[in-house]
């Protein structure tokens, strides 16, 4: 039986059968949907890429503010088409290794404070310039600098000088970083000729499509980068698209009707529903994104650490696993780190819903009257829905939630980072000390919370020059102690990553690290013949 779908998923690779014949031939020999669509898209991924046509996304996250400088991607639009026309130094695998991109090898002094990125030859701009290790270091220096408002600025913060050699680009830093490389993975930190000094927003890159069109809230539209250096990996299709569309029940319809062939963020309340679309899988794959009510603790009420306490023990975690999440996604315990990293700590006590710890700690804040909360579709997937539970389980201990939806359109540039109490959401970065060093410590711009300790930093300084594996796990223990009993991030659960997908698109590979192959399915999938 194996052999006669090896050939009839061959077959259809080649289109020589349809996908509808081969999965009724299958079913008669008796093999499951979900085994059969995906013996079709090892066969299609074994067949090769296939170049032509127009491969689009229906997403959730674009605004009409949005540019094209990498410093400012803080949304999942502008996130997924930079990684069209622009690469990185480094990148992360899908087993959370290391990848090397526009650098081919890197090392590191026997301290860990100098490190040495070869840079590779033969790449060349959108413009036609030839990418140099000068301007890595541009890129680099623009991102870290006095002036900068760079979402990377956090993880930039103990480069000492940089420098180029030849194809050599070298960080020398204040303290030891075993962590370093996996920092240049920032999804920030876009390689642009002189390092987007002249004009950030101009959308010149490496990436394998250049920028066609730019239409904020509406549309991103690249075109093929005939140039591009890595041909056989990347750049299949003519052009690319994404299309705005953050009404989630809107986007379905979109890519039902073929309007488009992926999605982003479907909402686990419909994922049986899209199961049931003829022509369309479910992709999903657990990783390190989590959901955050993020409290400022510099702003009264959560100023008062027994205020944020009692916020913290009177949500359900259990019940958004089970009503928001359907299963698809764990508890999360206020910690923006789970099982995914290799240094966590699993011994650490679960904090689950408790009423009376809730009710107590209110009374002890002497706080009273409404909480506002701010909230949006955007925010992530169920976000209003998810507020409305939090404000459900917070009123049996006495506390009064206000929920106030606010529009989709500006949440992230207007609300998120600045309201007192806003959901918020994060997709996890590849290291703990990336994690902190860009959201919590004192000195990052990407501090939501607010959350400043002076010897919270020093740990977290610490920990990052550590080189010794089982010191480090304990330091983070106690980092992670802090900001789940101290700080002002409710982390409820981490969702698993769901994205829909046409049976149209080849090439597809889930990755643990985000959304969309971690952004890089248009860059990297094609249209089936």
């Amino acid at each position: 039986m194996s052999d006669e779908l090896d050939f009839l998923s061959r077959a259809v690779a080649a289109n020589r059968l349809s996908r509808r014949d081969f999965l009724g031939r299958a079913a008669a020999l008796g093999v499951a949907a979900p085994v059969a669509s995906l013996l079709l898209a090892n066969a299609a991924r074994a067949a090769g890429p296939v170049r032509g046509g127009m491969l689009k996304a229906g997403m959730v996250g674009g605004e009409s503010t949005d540019g094209l400088d990498p410093a400012a991607i803080n949304n999942q639009v502008k996130g997924v088409f930079a990684r069209c026309w622009g690469e990185k130094l480094m990148d992360v695998a899908e087993d959370g290794s290391l990848m090397p991109v526009l650098a081919t090898e890197y090392g590191s002094s026997a301290d860990a404070k100098v490190w040495t990125f070869k840079i590779r030859k033969g790449v060349t701009f959108h413009n036609g310039k030839e990418m140099t290790a000068q301007d890595v270091v541009a890129t680099i220096e623009r991102h870290a600098g006095p002036e900068t408002k760079s979402g990377a600025l956090g993880v930039l913060r103990g480069i000492d000088t940089l420098k180029a050699e030849g194809d050599e680009f070298i960080v020398t830093l204040k303290e030891a970083n075993a962590d370093l490389p996996y920092l240049m993975t920032d999804y920030h930190l876009i390689i642009q000729p002189n390092g987007g000094k002249d004009n950030p927003e101009a959308g010149i890159g490496t990436g394998p499509y250049k920028v066609a069109a730019h239409e904020p809230g509406v549309r991103e539209t690249g075109a093929r980068h005939d140039g591009y250096w890595a041909p056989d990996k990347r750049g299949h299709a003519d052009q690319v698209e994404i299309i705005v569309i953050n009404d989630s029940a809107a986007r379905m319809a979109a890519l039902r009707s073929g309007q488009v062939q992926m999605t982003n963020r479907v909402e686990p309340k419909v994922v049986d529903l899209v199961k049931r679309l003829s022509g369309v899988s479910i992709k999903n794959i657990t990783g390190s994104a989590h959901y955050v009510f993020a409290m400022q603790c510099i702003t009264p009420p959560f100023d008062n650490n027994d205020l944020r306490l009692a916020l913290k023990y009177a949500i359900d975690r259990k019940e958004m696993v089970e009503k928001i999440l359907r299963g698809y996604g764990t508890l999360g315990n206020d910690i923006p780190v789970n099982k995914a990293y290799p240094l966590f700590s699993d011994d650490i006590e679960q904090r689950e819903f408790d009423s009376d710890k809730a009710a107590f700690h209110y009374k002890k804040s002497g706080h009273d009257g409404p909480i506002g909360l701010k909230t949006s579709e955007v925010a992530f997937p169920g976000a209003v829905d998810t507020a409305q539970l939090f404000q459900q389980s917070a009123a049996k201990a006495g506390i009064q939630l206000e929920i106030e939806r606010m529009p989709g359109d500006g949440y992230w540039a207007q609300v998120w980072n600045t309201a007192p109490f806003s959901a918020s959401y994060w997709v996890g970065r590849p290291t703990q000390d990336q994690q902190y060093s860009t959201a919590y410590i004192s000195s990052a711009d990407w501090n939501e919370t607010r959350f400043h300790r002076a010897d919270f930093d020093k740990l977290v300084i610490g920990a990052r020059a550590e080189l010794d594996d089982a010191k480090r796990k304990a330091m983070y223990r106690d980092i992670a102690m802090i900001v789940r009993d101290e700080g002002g991030a409710i982390i409820p659960v981490f969702n698993d990553w769901v994205d829909a997908v046409s049976d149209k698109v080849a090439g597809y590979q889930a990755h643990p690290s985000g959304e969309l192959m971690f952004g890089l399915a248009l860059a990297s999938c094609w249209l089936q013949a």
